[in-house]
């Protein structure tokens, strides 16, 4: 299953594009960040990657589906 992925901020430079399609070896997010943070192992490092589904915050058991879009929400500091 493929599906859309947008990313902003450092996760963005991490992937090295704001959106692209991703073939996704599972059934949710968990297997979804599993299979990323293989793929790009520099998203390990980041402590409070958060994920959105189809503009809702989701946690690691929601399943997707191949018309969902998964934004990837990067730590946020704040001044």
């Amino acid at each position: 299953m493929e599906v859309k992925l947008v990313s902003y901020g450092i996760v963005r430079d991490i992937l090295k594009e704001k959106e692209l399609t991703y073939a996704v070896q599972g059934q949710t997010i968990g297997d979804l960040k599993t299979d990323l943070m293989s793929t790009f192992p520099e998203l390990k490092r980041l402590k409070s990657l958060r994920f959105a589904v189809n503009q809702e915050y989701v946690d690691d058991t929601q399943s997707i589906n191949d018309t969902d879009e998964i934004i990837l929400i990067p730590p946020v500091s704040g001044g």
